[in-house]
């Protein structure tokens, strides 16, 4: 059986992490023997407890001597600088961190690597295995940092030009390249120099076997999560924090829930999604909460949401912190809607997520999120607004919860089309095409 080695320099927090489980966990009903290589901090960002049952390598940066992973967003105070930022010799440090743990994966032995994210991780490839051909594998924050290069580097990214000539040579020696959607193709060949005829397009996709509507007591859920093992949190205080009423889980129980879900990064736009709900609920003739699910302990950009309800007085928001994905489905149970109004979304996840449990989306229309769902036509799977419209956004919550017949309509064709469109299982075949194809031709 051939073998690949599939790395991802970050620790599990984000989108790409939970991508890199999924194939790993279905490659093998596909042929393929899968190593994971992997960055790992104590905590929420375990890799070993992430891809637990999975052959494993893991880059402890909790240990001595070992480099934080860099970021492709620039966060104050934050570990993990922009890549921007770090200057050769940390480039170098980097380098030499992740070619030890290829050579412990065994990457020269392998019949193919697929490399999640353009990192220095390529660069280890290419010294330690540079006869194994490779798959990177986008997730689109590469292509935000290049574009925020190519618009003038922000004060402060000294090395910009630098990483940018990096990112774009890891890019020409990958035998094939996975784009999350049609959008990205234009995208990569200009800021990558690429030719389209390499790119590959790959949506993210969702556990068919985890993902569905489940029967769940909402006024327990609520209970539990926002009263009984509270996890929402303020600037400067630990999870759990923020602590609600029992009268608040029986009010959810009662109302139309939207709930959003995702970090507290600027790109994310949760307090402009909690100044459009304040402002939808002045018209709604139905109940009607906001659920925040998200936010590690401790990180966030710009105005924190706690800070965002403080300011505008909203009242039935909630703020439910962070929670593992394996919580996801029960927690989209005993929600309605899904509000995503983050405004360069490369793909969006928890979209067919939320549609594979039967939860309609309101999004936006950019990016991802603009192919995954659809307004218009015989069946709509959700609502789209425009980027940073906040009277739309309002707007799309007034119909979705004061038509809850719409809604339920709407949430059907969202599984239909999940279903046949977003499926781990079949996903991953089509990433065993695309590793096999380049085991060929390298």
């Amino acid at each position: 059986m051939p073998r690949v080695v599939s790395a991802l320099m970050f620790f599990p927090r984000g989108g790409s992490s939970h991508v890199a489980r999924a194939l790993a966990t279905q490659l093998p009903s596909h042929g393929w023997d899968v190593t994971i290589v992997s960055g790992s901090l104590a905590g929420h960002g375990d890799a070993r407890r992430f891809y637990r049952d999975l052959d494993l390598t893991v880059v402890d940066f909790d240990a001595p001597g070992v480099p934080m992973h860099p970021s492709y967003e620039d966060r104050a105070d934050a570990a993990d600088r922009v890549f921007a930022r770090l200057d050769d010799a940390a480039y170098d440090e980097q380098v030499e961190t992740w070619c030890g743990a290829l050579r412990e994966a065994r990457a020269g032995e392998a019949d193919v690597l697929h490399l999640h994210h353009l990192t220095p991780v390529h660069e280890a490839a290419a010294r330690v295995a540079p006869d194994v051909p490779v798959v990177a594998h986008l997730h689109g924050t590469e292509l935000l940092m290049l574009e925020e290069i190519a618009d003038g580097p922000p004060d402060g990214w000294d090395h910009a030009e630098a990483w940018a000539r990096r990112l774009r040579g890891w890019a020409h020696r990958a035998r094939r390249i996975v784009l999350l959607s049609a959008t990205q193709v234009e995208r990569a060949e200009g800021l990558l120099g690429i030719d389209a005829d390499r790119c590959v397009v790959l949506p993210n996709g969702f556990d068919p076997e985890r993902f569905e509507r489940r029967d769940v007591d909402r006024a327990a859920h609520w209970r539990r999560h926002l009263v009984d093992e509270p996890q929402g949190w303020r600037p400067g205080e630990g999870a759990g924090s923020v602590r609600y009423a029992a009268e608040d889980a029986e009010r959810l129980a009662g109302a139309t829930v939207l709930m959003s879900v995702g970090r507290f990064t600027a790109v994310k736009r949760t307090p402009l999604l909690i100044e459009a709900f304040a402002a939808a609920r002045e018209r709604l003739e139905h109940p009607a909460a906001l659920v925040v699910v998200g936010g590690h302990t401790g990180e966030w950009e710009g105005e924190h949401p706690a800070e965002t309800i403080d300011r505008t007085g909203a009242e039935d928001v909630y703020l439910a912190g962070w929670h593992d994905h394996d919580e996801l489905p029960s927690f989209l149970s005993a929600s309605d809607v899904l509000a995503l109004a983050s405004v360069r979304e490369q793909f969006g996840q928890v979209l067919v997520e939320a549609m594979a449990c039967g939860v309609p989306p309101i999004a936006v229309d950019r990016y991802g999120p603009g192919e995954i769902v659809r307004a218009d036509g015989d069946d709509p799977t959700g609502w789209l607004v425009e980027p940073d419209d906040r009277e739309a956004l309002a707007g799309a919550i007034v119909q979705a919860v004061d038509d809850p017949a719409e809604r339920r309509r709407r949430g059907e064709a969202a599984v239909r089309d999940a279903r046949e469109r977003y499926g781990w299982p079949a996903l991953a075949g089509r990433l065993a095409d695309v590793l096999g194809e380049a085991a060929r031709d390298g």
